[in-house]
């Protein structure tokens, strides 16, 4: 049985086969297929019910890394994590990052990932500069900016073919540290004021809201990178086995805590790049917590300042509610995600048909006010929600790999 991060839904796969060094590979015969980098996708992209897993952890090889003009080329299955660990000391850093750096370049790649400098930098996808896929029949393809599977297979949910290595253009920075700011706001214009002040300021600006709070208060993140030596996290705890204590009443007790904390810390502080990027990175199978039923995350774009506030006029019993402002820098990807707008993220324990309703309730809000839904972290998308996210969806079908599928991909399009 192999589970996504948010252990909903399971897959029982037919094979998982490890791959190794990318010259030699020669993908099975049994079908169809799907690459596994980290397994961090919340909900079924990453699964392949009944088919074959290409577990990629195994291609973990650096090929070169350029110091002057920041240019790396890894094998897929390298995380950012290894990256980060290899560039930060010689003044690099990856031009964007998610909330975790457990992530694959793969499956970076194959979600076109964003982070909090969206409105500055794009998507991953924007920094890639070639890569090669190995396709079903046996053809290893050089893509890169311009040809139509290239397209195709940022953001292509690893539809397309195995990525084998890819080349990342690397940003320059200082040094480690981020200056960061933590503003408390309470109510939707609050946020949006801070937004429209921010995005124009500086290179990281995120929220996390405290949806249990009346004024729908919460903190306002903000941040660059900046010369210092702060010091770096300590060792990671970690959750050992099952704990299932999300519920109502701990989290209006943690979200009481955590706002209080970053109110009384002070805004402005310099902050280690590991513990700004990837705070729940500091406590391991943190997904543990929610128990073996594990939990939804519902990850939408909407348009318009009106719709986002439609949205969360009354929002479900989230434990970790997270708000960003989309740029207009284009994704390059044929089905990326991001798009101008309002991006928001609710997560929710499975609780089975109520989780369920709640998913059905937010879905046709977003769709109906011409927003998107999030394929890297969704297990609960109807056919019609996917075919209107995407307009492009007639267009990417013609450059699927016929060997290759996912339980994601059968569930929204069959």
């Amino acid at each position: 049985m192999t589970e996504s991060w948010g252990r909903y839904p399971q897959a029982t796969h037919a094979r998982e086969v490890p791959l190794a060094w990318r010259a030699a590979l020669l993908l099975p015969a049994t079908r169809p297929l799907l690459a596994y980098g980290q397994g961090r996708s919340y909900g079924d992209s990453c699964l392949n019910d009944g088919g074959t897993l290409l577990r990629t952890a195994g291609l973990d090889r650096f090929v070169s890394l350029d110091p002057q003009s920041g240019i790396l080329r890894c094998e897929a299955g390298v995380t950012l994590g290894e990256i980060l660990r290899l560039v930060v000391p010689r003044g690099l850093f990856l031009p964007v990052v998610p909330g975790t750096k457990h992530v694959s370049v793969g499956g970076a790649i194959a979600n076109d990932i964003h982070g909090k400098n969206h409105h500055r930098a794009g998507t991953f996808g924007g920094h890639v500069r070639r890569l090669e896929l190995l396709r079903s029949d046996g053809q290893r393809l050089e893509l890169g900016p311009g040809d139509e599977l290239f397209a195709a297979t940022i953001g292509g949910l690893g539809l397309t073919g195995l990525i084998t290595w890819a080349e990342i253009a690397l940003r320059p920075i200082p040094v480690a540290a981020v200056r960061t700011e933590a503003i408390p706001f309470a109510g939707l214009d609050e946020f949006l004021a801070l937004s429209d002040e921010s995005d124009g300021q500086c290179e990281y600006t995120v929220a996390w809201l405290d949806v249990f709070s009346s004024a729908l208060r919460g903190i306002f993140f903000r941040g660059d990178h900046a010369p210092g030596s702060p010091r770096a996290p300590r060792a990671r705890a970690a959750v050992p086995l099952e704990m299932p204590v999300v519920n109502g009443a701990t989290v209006r007790a943690f979200n009481a805590a955590y706002y209080a904390a970053q109110k009384l810390g002070g805004r402005a502080r310099l902050q280690h790049w590991d513990s700004f990027f990837f705070p729940l990175d500091a406590v391991s199978r943190w997904n543990r917590l929610y128990g073996r039923r594990g939990f939804l995350q519902f990850q939408c774009v909407v348009p318009t300042r009106e719709a986002l506030r439609e949205i969360l006029r009354d929002p479900p019993p989230s434990p970790l509610t997270v708000l960003k402002r989309f740029g207009a820098i284009p994704s390059p990807g044929t089905l990326s995600f991001p798009r101008p707008g309002f991006t928001l993220a609710l997560d929710l324990p499975n609780r089975g048909e109520e989780t369920f309703a709640h998913f059905a309730r937010l879905e046709r809000l977003a769709i109906d006010a011409g927003g998107a839904l999030y394929p890297a972290k969704d297990a609960r998308m109807s056919k019609e929600a996917f075919a209107r996210s995407y307009p492009r969806l007639p267009e990417f079908a013609r450059h699927l790999d016929p060997g290759f599928s996912s339980s994601f991909w059968r569930r929204v399009t069959q």
